[in-house]
């Protein structure tokens, strides 16, 4: 554990998030414990993946638990920092310093971010703790925190098992959607067993941006870079077909490997910035003429705060789904092109940034963005029911 928590009169928020591949839930989370802290909470976030340079925010209280990732793009393994597959002694040290932390902190809030919707990875430590929340002689506000579509479930008996927990542990789900856009039944088939629990808190996207200090005219972004290798190459390779005066900024991630970065940057031409980060990548969407991206939630929201026009090219490896849903949606909409990973190559990159270039950037209803303070506003609901 990293610093000891907060006390005081404030409703104390325990946020545990865990992200195995890219840093999207991480990110929705962060903002969301931002938000709460600006709302007179005191919050603590739990987490248990990689570090990641900026998240949680240095302002907000973080229990770092030993880092597990996944073995692979299609989530079948846990490993450690060092790449080692982790064993049940690994497995009971994360679970106990979970359960310390907890003790410790003492929430009147426990919210667990994706669980039992997703995460079933990390049930040899979340079961525990929510038994242990569950007994409390202070029975803590129990939450789900998930997206606004999720991952189908071809596992048997997954939704009904997710169904059972929420109705055995859980006191409401917070949906971080609009439902004029997306709503839970559409990806989780189970939601009429929940529906009574469920409360939508709007798109976390980030507050409005600052105008743009320095202008591109393509912004292209690869989340953590994990898993967007194919994209940024594509992409790179496309600037050389278009013209010259076009000014592209690459953003590769702080998880693409070294030898790739390096490779990619040697090969750009002059007009293309090769970044690993950028903070300022959703002030750079609002002078842009497009965006080239995955269709990861946060990027969407990141967009759709711009009214940027999009190229989306939603992320499939291991069976995911949720990506392609989400740009789907977009682009039967008109505010999105869509490229599969499949069709993928420098020449479909190139013709589909033509074709997006020049088309408008469409419209959608005025989707509620300010999913963040939609958060506190619910929890607060919900605490002043409880009293």
């Amino acid at each position: 554990m990293t610093e000891t928590p907060f006390r005081g009169d404030r409703p104390r928020v325990m946020f545990y998030v865990q992200h195995l591949l890219g840093i999207g839930h991480l990110a929705r989370a962060s903002r969301i414990a931002s938000a709460l802290a600006d709302d007179d909470f005191d919050v603590a976030i739990v987490t248990g993946g990689l570090p990641v340079p900026g998240f949680p925010p240095p302002d907000i209280t973080h229990i770092a638990l030993p880092a597990i990732a996944t073995g692979d793009k299609g989530f079948s393994g846990l490993v450690d920092i060092d790449g080692r597959p982790v064993d049940d002694d690994f497995k009971a040290a994360r679970r106990d310093l979970l359960l310390a932390a907890y003790r410790d902190f003492a929430p009147d809030v426990l919210v667990t971010e994706a669980f039992p919707f997703g995460r079933r990875q990390v049930r040899f430590e979340l079961l525990p703790l929510l038994d242990e929340a569950a007994a409390s002689a202070r029975r803590p506000l129990i939450l789900a925190s998930i997206r606004d579509l999720l991952q189908e479930r071809a596992k048997p008996g997954a939704n009904e098992d997710t169904v059972a927990l929420i109705g055995t542990y859980f006191d409401a789900v917070m949906v971080h959607g609009d439902p004029r856009f997306a709503r839970l039944e559409d990806s989780f088939p189970l939601q009429s067993e929940i529906a009574d629990k469920v409360a939508y808190t709007g798109l976390v996207a980030a507050p409005p941006p600052a105008p743009a200090t320095e202008i591109y005219d393509i912004i292209v972004s690869a989340g953590g870079g994990a898993v967007g290798s194919e994209l940024v190459r594509a992409a790179v390779g496309a600037s050389a077909l278009l013209p010259k005066d076009l000014r592209w900024c690459v953003i590769a991630g702080p998880n693409l490997p070294e030898v790739d970065f390096s490779e990619l940057s040697r090969s750009a031409s002059a007009n293309v910035g090769i970044f690993r980060f950028r903070k300022d990548f959703p002030s750079l969407l609002t002078g842009a003429q497009l965006s080239v991206s995955q269709a990861g939630y946060n990027t969407v929201c990141d967009v759709l705060r711009a009214g940027v026009r999009s190229l989306l090219i939603p992320f499939t490896a291991g069976g995911e789904t949720e990506q392609t849903a989400r740009a789907q949606r977009l682009w039967e909409r008109g505010r999105a092109l869509m490229l599969t990973e499949a069709e993928l190559s420098v020449e479909t990159m190139r013709a589909s940034i033509e074709k997006a270039l020049a088309a408008p950037a469409g419209d959608l209803p005025d989707l509620d963005l300010d999913g963040a303070r939609g958060t506190g506003a619910i929890i607060r609901h919900l605490l002043e029911k409880r009293r």
